[in-house]
């Protein structure tokens, strides 16, 4: 636990000075009631009469102070609360490098399947929407509720040349955001990039926002989420650095995962050879910049793993949240209770 005002702790300086002036009464109370000669009252001076009870209403009122001056200071917890989060988009590399067989059967295969297994271990109000992206991207599926939609769009997979992590970083925003403007200035990315939405032929300026727009914290968008799996480097359409900026300005959390060897590998595909390697420098960054998390996978059981990871994050996801009211609500519970036993028990309060 920690405090947005640790200053005011100081004030707890207080509760040792109070309860020294609380034993200097009583003793004093003690040596003027010896004076007399009423036996009750000497007794209750000795020690006799209410005895401990006569200290309960005054401890209980200085536990209320302590959660008083602590609730002042603003504390701060970490709970694990049930995530918010309604909407997946799961952005899934189609390039021809998926079909490397350095992970059994091959990548393209053991990724469906673990994507499958993710798909069904989240819960059923959590909306799925898949991305699927070489050179080209494309939703091919909106984001539902219906399993069996989602399991058929994986399975419609064809792999295709090139890998277009911008493009898909950005369609997968679009898709969370119908109404944003996404585009990126082809002038600094010559490479334009397609997706079900037709991003065709953009020429608009680089970064262009809506005048209502206003970015907000990065992670602090709470209701959906982007996961992206690659098992290369980009080789065409916008700049991902930029897309994944675009994404944390509005919240968007955006978790990669990088399949595959780290080594890289050497794939045939279409009659040519082509040699793999995975960038996971960019995964980090774009994971970092976006309050994210990246994941390594390098065969099939880690990449299960990975998203066994994911489910637990967004079934339960851990937040900081200022507990001050909990600290005014057990400080004013204390009060109420001193008083009720002082008045039972003494027929005054405290």
């Amino acid at each position: 636990m920690t405090f947005l005002w640790p200053n005011l702790l100081w004030l707890l300086l207080l509760v040792p000075v109070l309860v020294a002036a609380y034993l200097f009464l009583l003793t004093r109370r003690k040596k003027l009631m010896a004076r007399y000669s009423n036996l009750n009252m000497v007794r209750e001076a000795m020690g006799s009469g209410p005895g401990f009870r006569r200290h309960i209403p005054p401890a209980l009122l200085m536990l209320a102070l302590v959660s008083m001056i602590l609730a002042i200071a603003r504390p701060v917890a970490t709970l694990t609360l049930p995530t918010q989060r309604d909407t997946v988009i799961l952005a899934m590399d189609i390039s021809g490098s998926m079909r490397a067989a350095d992970i059994e059967p091959d990548r393209i295969t053991a990724s469906q399947e673990a994507v499958r297994a993710f798909i069904t271990d989240q819960p059923p109000n959590t909306r799925i929407g898949i991305v699927a992206f070489a050179g080209t991207v494309n939703l091919v599926q909106q984001p539902t509720l219906d399993r069996e939609e989602i399991y058929s769009a994986i399975d419609r997979f064809q792999l295709q040349r090139g890998t277009n992590i911008g493009g898909a970083i950005l369609t997968s925003l679009q898709t969370l955001f119908p109404e944003a403007d996404l585009d990126i200035d082809s002038r600094d990315n010559p490479t334009r990039f397609r997706s079900g939405r037709s991003f065709d032929d953009i020429d608009r300026n680089r970064n262009r926002e809506p005048e209502e727009f206003t970015p907000v914290e990065p992670g602090s968008y709470n209701n959906a989420a982007i996961v992206l799996l690659t098992d290369g480097q980009p080789t065409t359409g916008p700049n991902p650095i930029v897309a994944a900026q675009m994404a944390a300005d509005r919240g968007v959390r955006i978790f990669t995962v990088g399949f595959g060897s780290r080594e890289g590998d050497t794939v045939h595909f279409g009659g040519m050879s082509m040699r793999v390697q995975l960038d996971e420098d960019l995964l980090r960054e774009i994971a970092e910049i976006t309050r994210g998390r990246y994941f390594h996978a390098g065969s099939s059981t880690d990449l299960g793993e990975v998203y066994r990871t994911l489910t637990t994050q967004f079934v339960m996801e851990t937040e900081e949240m200022e507990i001050t009211a909990f600290f005014s609500a057990f400080a004013a519970i204390l009060m109420l209770l001193s008083a009720f036993l002082s008045f039972t028990w003494f027929s005054r309060i405290v």
